[in-house]
């Protein structure tokens, strides 16, 4: 049987920080920023560490779909932003939600984590290997984002989506294809320079910055139109699907010039392309999972509808999934 999502959750941090906040930090404007990515403000936590940030989206998945934490037996996370190095978030959150009796792991795709991580966990799902596993994308990008660099600091935001995935009861709804791609040519235009074991914090590096996003904006910009545009429309035509097939495009939340670009390729209209860029920014591996738990907050997915999930990051990555819904929605207390 297929791995289908049995609920759905995300949390963002408290506090809001528009444009006009990083407009008295350094040299920029509200329309400088909205004209070239779209985002108008983000959410940031300042305090505490990753699992902060999700386990509000954990156990509000638990409790949506009516288990204790108890009953998971994976935990996957997605991240590029871990509380620690080691031990793993996901060893750090199945202590603090209780999932005695899960393993599990961090997965380290960066923008395309959640994709990687999905397709990952509902293999485990398939293959009988787990039953119940809690599947996180999440990213505290306020941690490593030079607040003085005025190219990238106005991207990101910190947020967390859950999911919980399960056997589907037949083959004709859950994660239905998928194509991922990596290309590791694409490491010199979008990293982190230092903190890994190729050059380890000292004194230096943290005098010239070196532990916060470097990315080369129009390298990435060229490469991320191409490669997001072309895998969600390969994965339409390999499943002989036309635009009026697909229900909704859920893109990565990187700027809104490539999610054009990407639904353009796909000959998808506007009205069918999830869009939260604007009120978040880009939480990197949290993207896609949040905007598909607002799609169903929101009552606008609804049983049988294809979802093509694409998205492109670092290293690079990028893929796409078909996922046809299943979760239905209950009925408000």
């Amino acid at each position: 049987m297929k791995a289908v999502i049995t609920a759905i959750a995300h949390h963002v941090p408290e506090g809001v920080y528009d444009n006009s906040w990083f407009a008295q930090k350094i040299d920029t404007t509200d329309e400088w920023i909205r004209t070239r990515t779209g985002i108008t403000e983000r959410h940031f936590a300042f305090e505490g560490g990753l699992t902060d940030i999700i386990v509000p989206a954990a156990e509000a998945a638990l409790q949506q779909r009516g288990i204790t934490a108890e009953d998971i037996d994976c935990i996957i996370i997605a991240t590029v932003t871990p509380d620690r190095i080691f031990p793993s978030s996901a060893a750090i959150l199945q202590r603090k939600i209780g999932a005695k009796n899960a393993w599990g792991f961090d997965l380290a795709g960066a923008c395309s984590g959640f994709l990687y991580a999905l397709v990952t966990g509902a293999k485990l799902i398939e293959s009988g290997a787990a039953k119940k596993l809690l599947l996180i994308g999440a990213d505290k990008m306020s941690s490593i984002i030079d607040f003085e660099d005025r190219a990238t600091c106005v991207l990101f935001g910190d947020g967390a989506g859950a999911v919980i995935l399960e056997p589907g009861e037949s083959d004709d709804y859950g994660v239905m294809d998928h194509i991922l791609r990596m290309d590791g040519n694409g490491e010199v235009h979008l990293h982190q320079k230092a903190g890994g074991s190729m050059r380890p914090p000292t004194i230096e590096t943290v005098t010239n910055r070196e532990h916060y996003v470097y990315q080369e904006g129009q390298a990435v910009f060229k490469a991320a139109v191409k490669g997001m545009a072309d895998v969600s429309y390969e994965i339409m035509e390999r499943n002989h699907m036309t635009a009026d097939d697909v229900t909704w495009l859920v893109p990565h939340q990187a700027n809104l010039r490539i999610i054009d670009a990407t639904a353009e390729r796909m000959g998808l209209s506007k009205e069918k392309v999830m869009i939260n860029i604007d009120r978040y920014g880009n939480t990197t591996a949290g993207t896609i999972p949040i905007c598909m738990s607002e799609l169903y907050q929101t009552h606008s997915v609804k049983t049988g509808d294809y979802l093509v999930l694409s998205s492109f990051g670092a290293g690079y990555t990028w893929g796409s999934v078909l996922l046809r819904w299943s979760l239905e929605q209950k009925e408000q207390a």
